[in-house]
């Protein structure tokens, strides 16, 4: 069993899409777990709606995203063994997936992978972050034979 457990819940209402299973979700964001704790991370598939309103809220930006990270801000002196929870949006990032050519699952494994090293404090915000960060997440990537993400189809 992976250090790294994963809960997945879906919105009501989400598209007809074709959702990677529970299963494959748990190996990618396993696969990104850099710590050797036990720890647990919840899910939530989203609407473009929803997506929108936690991107307004908690970043200031009026529009759906991919993904969303809110690592687990635990009050001091208790100790559950929670990384944070991930907020993806199913149709951003099957949209993003056909407009840069790449096949649907390889995305979501990106995208969950790139949510699961936000969750343990990894961030593009300068260069010097962002090549560090994308460059785990193409050793990770590669690691479960997907290709080079950043790379252009």
């Amino acid at each position: 069993m992976s250090p790294l457990a994963l809960g997945v819940s879906y919105a009501d209402g989400l598209p007809e899409l074709d959702f990677p299973s529970d299963e494959q979700m748990q190996t990618w964001v396993a696969s990104a777990y850099l710590a050797e704790s036990e720890s647990y991370v919840a899910l939530k598939v989203v609407d473009e709606v929803e997506s929108q309103q936690l991107n307004k809220e908690f970043r200031g930006k009026d529009k759906s995203t991919n993904v969303l990270s809110f690592p687990m801000q635990m009050p001091e002196g208790v100790g559950l063994p929670i990384l944070g929870d991930l907020a993806l949006c199913a149709v951003v990032v099957a949209r993003e997936a056909e407009q840069q050519g790449k096949a649907l699952h390889a995305h979501w494994a990106h995208m969950l992978i790139h949510g699961v090293l936000h969750l343990q404090g990894y961030d593009h915000i300068d260069d010097g972050e962002a090549e560090e960060m994308e460059a785990l997440e193409r050793e990770i990537l590669a690691k479960l034979g997907y290709s080079d993400p950043y790379q252009a189809q």
